[in-house]
C-alpha cells in the first residue's frame, strides 16, 4: 500500500468554487467531505493524502470531470541513515 498526495486546482472564481462543489456532491465524491480546501484564502486548490494501491486508485477517487487537472504524487518518507542511499541513488556521494 502507498501514500498519495492529491491536489486539485480550479479555476480562480467564486462559479468555479460553485461548479467544483455541485459535481462533487452530484458524484458522492468521497473527496468533497475529506479533502481540505484553499478557497477561502484565494488559493483554489484542494488537497488529500490517501492510502491506496496505485496512482490510478487515487485518480478514481475524483470525479471523472476533474481527473485530467489532478496532481497525484507518492509519497516516501526516509528514516536519517536513509539519505545516504538517497543521495547515491541521485548521483551524489
Amino acid at each position: 500500500m502507498g501514500r498519495f498526495f492529491i491536489e486539485l486546482p480550479h479555476d480562480e472564481s467564486e462559479q468555479s468554487c460553485v461548479e467544483a462543489a455541485k459535481v462533487f456532491m452530484e458524484s458522492g465524491s468521497h473527496y468533497m467531505t475529506h479533502a481540505d480546501y484553499g478557497c477561502e484564502d484565494n488559493v483554489h486548490k484542494s488537497w488529500m493524502i490517501v492510502e491506496l494501491e496505485s496512482k490510478e486508485m487515487a485518480l478514481s477517487l475524483l470525479p471523472p470531470a476533474y481527473r485530467a487537472r489532478a496532481i497525484i504524487v507518492k509519497l516516501n518518507n526516509y528514516a536519517s541513515g536513509d539519505f545516504q542511499k538517497v543521495m547515491e541513488d541521485h548521483g551524489e556521494s
